[in-house]
């Protein structure tokens, strides 16, 4: 596949995927789809969703990218050997981000959500991440693997299926975005060796002779 060809896949496949990182990492915010949790500088989020590794990671920090990938697409723009050598610093920037997204993604999967479980003595407990120090790391014992205890969390109500599944959708589509900005990358350093299949621009405009 042409150098350039392959930037416009990676350009156009970066869009819907920094897209849905962003709109889980927003919704994140809402749980419960109540406006109450994000009053008060967000105490009472999940610390994970505070993070914003949808919002920044995998939305900001990957928009950027697609937008100079996509156009080493196009002959009139950046579509020569200097924009594929650019290219390959979006897409690092790119990879940055989705690290970032992956990371907090899978750490707000692995702690748990914050929230309040009922006390035996019938009391609600304080607000807290009670998964977090269940575990010392991910295993089949995890709340992740036993979907009986999902019910545990009062408040907010089913914060623990909501967080499983938005977290999960940014940690999947983050992973995505990692893949498609590392084929950039060597797709870039292909395009600066051996030119983007526009040899005019690769080369340069021929001088005519006299």
């Amino acid at each position: 596949m042409c150098t350039r060809k392959c930037s416009r896949v990676v350009g156009v496949g970066l869009w819907p995927l920094a897209l849905t990182c962003t709109i889980c990492n927003l919704l994140l915010c809402f749980p419960d789809w109540d406006t109450q949790y994000v009053q008060g500088g967000g105490r009472l989020l999940t610390p994970e969703v505070l993070y914003l590794g949808g919002l920044v990671g995998g939305g900001a920090m990957i928009l950027i990218p697609a937008i100079h990938i996509q156009a080493t697409s196009r002959q009139a723009c950046c579509g020569n050997r200097c924009g594929m050598f650019l290219s390959i610093l979006f897409a690092l920037v790119g990879v940055a981000g989705s690290v970032y997204a992956v990371s907090v993604s899978a750490l707000g999967l692995v702690n748990g959500p914050l929230c309040q479980v009922r006390e035996d003595n019938g009391s609600l407990s304080t607000w807290a991440q009670p998964f977090r120090s269940a575990h010392e790391e991910l295993s089949e014992q995890s709340y992740l693997f036993n979907t009986s205890t999902w019910d545990a969390c009062v408040n907010p109500p089913g914060v623990i299926r909501f967080n499983v599944t938005l977290f999960s959708l940014v940690l999947v589509a983050a992973l995505m975005e990692l893949l498609l900005c590392g084929v950039q990358v060597l797709n870039g350093l292909f395009g600066c060796l051996c030119g983007t299949c526009n040899k005019k621009q690769d080369r340069g405009p021929k001088q005519s002779l006299h």
